[in-house]
């Protein structure tokens, strides 16, 4: 049974992929510092599966506690998801996302060249394209300056791997998503943001629920359908599914170069407004919501081309919009009145 460490598992994305990789037979191992997840996700991710992943509260800007656990434990591949990754957030604190961000991506690549493994994947981000000249995005769309401090980290941080394993010979993945979305069916785990969410689900969930009195949807005059800006909004089970792929890959040494790039999307876009209306259609609700000026660091539109992932990982969404929203809601419902 192979070894996986995953940073950052006890958070939204991560949670999901420690418990679809246990359902694939792989042993998992999470360093979480939970400074925006929660402990009893740890729990909940062992009923859901009934294995208990090992854990560690370890913070992986402290490098000699990054060391000692890599010398305490035979790894035989790293999911890299650990980073702040609000846009609002950075673009007011932009040095402590960069600290954070790549400082501790700087400290598991240097103990993982120290202690011989071989595999990494790094959670990416669409935000290292920008703002994209054509649409749909792909693989060779050229990269761009990204909007935010946090979108900048994402690159830069994919610039620090191409560096570090043209320099030793391991084999990494980075997988750039575009907007994670929904829930477990089980409506255990899900998106638990730390006050004001930043991204649109939680922020129309919590609005459902009456802790938010409206939805700010920040700008309607941009060039689109109706204003609103445009994201792709993918399942997280679906982003889950393709950690698992993409970790396979480099196990079974398919990967065709030291460092490979996939978008993982659904390949289409929604406005903000059409997901409002998505989310209502498929709960059967009304959300109260205002329109307020644009935010810094946000985009016009962005939507995958994921024909990459598809070809290469065997891997494609196969979750339908609606049922995220279903379970996104049937998550805050079982989270109840709570903020943070």
């Amino acid at each position: 049974m192979k070894n996986i460490l995953v940073t950052g598992g006890l958070g939204y994305i991560g949670s999901h992929t420690v418990v679809a990789l246990q359902q694939a037979g792989f042993n998992v191992v999470i360093i979480d510092d939970l400074s925006n997840a929660q402990l009893e996700v740890w729990d909940k991710i062992t009923g859901i599966t009934g294995i208990q992943p090992v854990y560690y509260n370890i913070d992986l800007k402290d490098f000699n506690a990054v060391s000692i656990f890599f010398q305490s434990h035979k790894i035989d591949g790293i999911i890299h998801f650990a980073a702040y990754k609000a846009v609002g957030e950075s673009v007011e604190k932009p040095l402590m996302y960069y600290r954070n961000n790549l400082m501790g991506l700087m400290n598991v690549l240097e103990a993982m060249d120290e202690n011989k493994v071989d595999n990494f994947i790094f959670s990416s981000s669409c935000t290292v394209y920008g703002q994209a000249d054509t649409m749909p995005i792909n693989e060779t769309t050229p990269l761009k300056r990204p909007e935010s401090p946090y979108g900048n980290t994402k690159k830069m941080g994919e610039e620090i791997i191409e560096d570090f394993v043209n320099a030793t010979g391991k084999n990494a993945v980075a997988l750039r998503y575009f907007n994670p979305v929904g829930a477990h069916n089980s409506a255990t785990i899900g998106e638990v943001p730390n006050g004001i969410p930043n991204n649109l689900i939680p922020y129309v969930t919590q609005t459902a629920m009456g802790i938010r009195e409206s939805l700010g949807v920040f700008g309607d005059d941009y060039e689109t359908r109706d204003g609103t800006a445009v994201r792709d909004y993918i399942d997280v089970n679906d982003l889950a599914d393709a950690h698992v792929k993409a970790m396979q890959r480099l196990l079974e040494s398919k990967n065709k170069s030291n460092l490979e790039f996939f978008n993982l999307g659904s390949g289409n876009g929604s406005t903000v407004l059409e997901i409002v209306t998505a989310f209502e259609q498929a709960n059967n609700l009304k959300i109260n919501y205002e329109i307020k000026p644009r935010r810094a660091g946000d985009i016009v539109q962005a939507y995958a081309d994921y024909s990459f992932a598809k070809n290469e990982l065997d891997w494609q969404p196969t979750t339908p919009l609606q049922t995220s929203m279903q379970t996104a809601w049937k998550f805050q419902q079982q989270l109840g009145y709570v903020t943070d």
